[in-house]
């Protein structure tokens, strides 16, 4: 069992209760962020920051200089400095797996080997050891060395996985794509067999590679995808005479083209992957929290070793960052300190994340994981239930595709909802339309739009533009609806790598004050459960009748409409376009 001390009840901290009084002196005297603008010319100033090739406006907030002050103060009264160092030195911070949390050991360099020893571990040599046989294994197939069974080079990767073995490797890839430069890689993670059909579609099986990804090879999406993908590539194999139908023949192929990103290498073996293969991470990663570990292997045959390598240097400068600048002034710290602030005093239920570049249109999704299977959690890590309102929905769309979705809700909807925007000064693409920028026109709207939501417009503003009386009320934007601004140079790996750390820490923050333990996720865990406990009572009439009503009835409509019995083959021409 863990021996970390019990969480701090944020309530009963001073600073708590002064940010309450604080908040009904602010309502009281009228929230305006225009006034709070025109009576302090060094706002913008105080609460702009540049970290990491990353420039950070926090100024349309709703703090002022006492806000911030009181939010700091919690924080350390909390404890947010102590457990940040406790999680850096490898404590077993997560209590209900009694693990240490070091996804920024992944990061770490190599020269610093021996100085993270824990559990015995040497936990910086052995995360090199395996990024050096990554390293190894991405530049023979990038080269050609690596060859499939045919004697033909890898042209395309299927990367299987699900969770933090799924969502980062896309959102990365997504959003370095100007950078490739290796082999193309789909990824599958459903289970829904649509997914897999669509993946594969169109490659040739001689040259393609397939990355299973699942710590402990027992995942049951990814294992049954990984099984689907194997008789695709086999059979396939087999129907264009590239090898013979035998034993030896199809073991032969499996090793030429899976290898595996696991740690349970006798069951990687019984797959019938080459355990030389197979590259592995530790418990004290979460699924999450591990892109930049061998998870990510696929992002390094895609982009190749030194574009990795710069991927980790922007994790590396944030938490650099997050470890050693005061609370006053450290970004990730004052981002999460902020959003206790909006989720607990003002009683906001949700966090936009807008990225205006179609290159980052995975990132909220990759953040709902991150934060809500964090942070969503109603027992804090001695096991008490929490004391206060905890987590936020994460949700967003790439700009300027979400100004013609939901941006109504966030500009004059009843709901509160801070946002952060995330926007590049270069592009890869610069384009002309006749003498327009098109990028400085993108970036138009990314201006445009935290500026209306500060500042809004007044009635008389929109009364002055002719507009008739009975109009006016649905014109008005109140505005002080709150906004945080991310401007980066380009972006790039290292700007990558420097989000996603940012996120992480952000979060780390939050889940301090609310006392959660932000590294487990036993609520992903019953569901399964459930359903290996339903799948037999599709066919099976004494496992129907063990089901609620309720699931009795919806088997009963699965049963009265499907077309096959999942016995003889598949019902789809995989080439019919169905």
């Amino acid at each position: 069992m863990s021996t970390i001390k019990a969480p701090v009840d944020p309530t009963t901290c001073p600073a708590w209760k002064a940010l309450a009084e604080h908040k009904q002196a602010l309502v009281a005297d009228g929230i305006s962020l225009k006034d709070w603008f025109a009576d302090d010319p060094e706002r913008v100033g105080k609460l702009s920051f540049d970290v990491a090739d990353l420039h950070f406006d926090l100024s349309k907030n709703l703090v002022k200089d006492e806000t911030l002050g009181l939010l700091v103060q919690l924080g350390r009264e909390v404890g947010v400095e102590e457990r940040r160092n406790a999680m850096l030195a490898g404590e077993h911070i997560n209590t209900t797996e009694d693990r240490a949390v070091l996804h920024t050991a992944l990061r770490r360099q190599k020269n610093e080997a021996g100085s993270l020893i824990v559990d015995g571990q040497d936990c910086i040599a052995d995360v090199h050891e395996v990024l050096d046989r990554m390293y190894d294994f991405s530049d023979r197939v990038r080269s050609g060395a690596w060859r499939g069974v045919t004697g033909r080079g890898i042209k395309n990767v299927v990367s299987i996985g699900i969770g933090g073995s799924d969502l980062g490797p896309v959102m990365v890839y997504e959003a370095l794509r100007p950078y490739l430069d290796g082999p193309a890689v789909r990824f599958v993670s459903n289970i829904d067999p649509n997914d897999m059909a669509e993946k594969l579609r169109g490659l040739d099986p001689e040259t393609t590679l397939v990355i299973v990804v699942s710590k402990t090879f027992t995942t049951l999406e990814t294992i049954t995808n990984a099984r689907e993908a194997r008789t695709w590539l086999l059979d396939t194999l087999i129907d264009q005479g590239a090898i013979n139908n035998n034993p030896e023949a199809r073991a032969d192929a499996v090793r030429h083209h899976f290898v595996a990103v696991s740690t349970a290498l006798d069951l990687v073996e019984e797959f019938g992957i080459d355990p030389e293969n197979a590259f592995g991470f530790w418990n004290w990663v979460g699924g999450r929290y591990s892109v930049d570990s061998a998870v990510g292997l696929s992002l390094i045959l895609a982009f190749g070793r030194e574009k990795f390598e710069q991927f980790l240097s922007g994790f590396r400068a944030i938490d650099e960052h997050f470890a050693t600048a005061p609370l006053e002034k450290n970004v990730p710290a004052l981002m999460g300190l902020m959003n206790v602030w909006y989720v607990n005093f003002f009683d906001t239920g949700s966090h936009a994340v807008l990225p205006y570049s179609q290159y980052l249109h995975r990132f909220p999704a990759y953040l709902q994981q991150l934060t809500m299977e964090s942070n969503g959690k109603g027992t804090r890590w001695d096991g008490t239930p929490v004391v206060t309102k905890t987590g936020e929905i994460f949700w967003g769309e790439a700009g300027t595709n979400g100004q013609h979705a939901f941006y109504q809700l966030i500009h004059q909807g009843t709901r509160l909802i801070p946002a952060d925007f995330i926007a590049f000064v270069n592009t890869p693409h610069p384009t002309r339309d006749v003498d327009q920028d098109v990028h400085e026109l993108f970036l138009a709207n990314f201006l445009a739009q935290t500026k209306a939501l500060a500042f809004g417009k007044t009635a008389d503003e929109v009364r002055a533009e002719g507009t008739a009386e009975w109009m006016v009320p649905a014109r008005v934007f109140e505005g002080n609806r709150p906004t945080t601004s991310i401007f980066g140079k380009d972006l790039s790996p290292f700007s990558v790598g420097a989000l996603i750390a940012l996120y992480e820490h952000i979060t780390f923050v939050e889940g301090c004050v609310w006392g959660i333990n932000s590294f487990d996720q036993w609520g992903v865990e019953l569901g399964k459960q459930l359903a290996k406990q339903i799948t037999p009572a599709f066919d099976d009439d004494e496992a129907l009748a063990k089901q609620d009503a309720s699931t009795q009835a919806l088997l009963g409509y699965y049963r009265a409409y499907r077309t096959w019995d999942g016995r003889s083959g598949s019902p789809f021409d995989r080439d019919s376009g169905v």
